[in-house]
């Protein structure tokens, strides 16, 4: 859809990142999020549609959003299945300070805003921390000890054959969980087993990303009756492909980088930023399970100068991981106690779905 096209449907824009944080500093970006309910085809028709996120040089109707290319508008069927996930980075626009622009479907949106909220915040708000954690002990590991040369298949042992590419590991390592998946769907004792594998934890992605360990290797082996030879050719070829991946990382990390936070993190050890939103979504999530409700403006919370001292290099890269320790321990004590259901009510949430589009109407 032209940008044009999708303002004209746009129920809400908000003002997130930094500036929705409170953590902005003069020379901050502006990080522009929305919600837009496509028009009549694209429910009842073929054509299919989730974000818009590129265009802005097109011509719209919301100047401030010119040229921004940290826009993103998400359509309102994709916006309510990450709401329903407790995805913290969507979870946040229902609750920011400033909208730039909302009009009477924003606001009903907003204003069933705590039907989203569940128990499940623990996890993805844990989740994404640590996911903050991995760049920041990546970032360090790099700045420590950065790779001396670019992977070759002898590291790996691959002597006198190809390396599986990356097309040929993804397509055996989506049969190997489209397999698993096939022998626990119908057993009744293996449901909950089937609901992690397909909903509550990405497998798929799991396996794509983290090398067979040598203990699995005679399982996969029988269970797909590959030869051996192939499978340790594939565990070969994963250890390589993910060193390459790493090092095709490590160039662009270089290449990219920030120069003021460069220094920054060439004095602290560590990549600052990552570490401030790690403390920042772990305590976040805390005050959800604590109060039921979000607060994501930081002065508001209370510890935006915190979170600053971190991004100004003055908390050291033990004290970080040590509160964010901490704060995993609190989430654990105060989750058993939360007054928010376990999960969202699915059957609600549709609803909610059904009367935003009919308010928003087909023309």
């Amino acid at each position: 859809m032209k940008r044009i096209d999708v303002e004209k449907r746009t129920i809400f824009i908000g003002l997130s990142g930094s500036h929705g944080y409170g953590l902005n500093r003069p020379d901050s970006d502006y990080d522009y999020r929305g919600v837009f309910i496509a028009p009549k085809k694209y429910y009842l028709g073929s054509d299919k549609i989730e974000q818009k996120d590129k265009g802005w040089d097109e011509p719209g109707i919301f100047n401030f959003l010119d040229n921004n290319q940290d826009t993103v508008i998400y359509e309102l069927r994709k916006i309510i299945h990450l709401l329903s996930g407790a995805n913290p980075n969507v979870l946040e626009l229902l609750w920011l300070q400033e909208y730039p622009f909302i009009n009477d479907v924003g606001k009903y949106l907003i204003s069933h805003r705590n039907i989203f909220l569940s128990k499940k915040v623990k996890h993805t708000y844990v989740g994404y921390a640590f996911a903050q954690i991995k760049k920041m002990e990546t970032h360090r590991k790099w700045l420590l000890h950065p790779p001396q040369k670019k992977p070759v298949p002898t590291d790996f042992g691959i002597e006198n054959e190809t390396p599986l590419i990356k097309e040929e590991l993804n397509a055996f390592l989506e049969y190997l969980y489209n397999l698993i998946r096939g022998k626990i769907e119908f057993l009744a004792e293996s449901e909950q087993l089937y609901q992690l594998l397909t909903a509550d934890i990405d497998f798929k992605g799991v396996l794509k990303q983290y090398t067979l360990p040598d203990e699995t290797l005679e399982y996969t082996q029988k269970l797909t009756n590959s030869r051996k030879d192939f499978i340790r050719l594939l565990q070969k070829s994963q250890s390589y492909q993910g060193a390459l991946r790493e090092w095709k990382a490590y160039i662009s990390w270089q290449e990219n980088r920030n120069p003021t936070r460069a220094e920054m993190e060439r004095k602290s050890g560590f990549d600052l930023k990552h570490g401030m939103h790690c403390i920042r979504l772990l305590r976040s999530g805390l005050e959800i399970l604590k109060m039921g409700k979000l607060t994501v403006d930081r002065r508001i919370a209370g510890d935006a100068d915190d979170l600053k001292a971190i991004l100004r290099g003055e908390v050291t890269y033990e004290e970080v991981m040590q509160m964010a320790e901490d704060l995993v321990t609190q989430m654990d004590i105060v989750y058993e106690g939360s007054i928010l259901p376990h999960r969202p009510n699915l059957e609600e949430i549709n609803q909610l779905c059904i009367e935003l589009v009919e308010m928003q109407g087909w023309d």
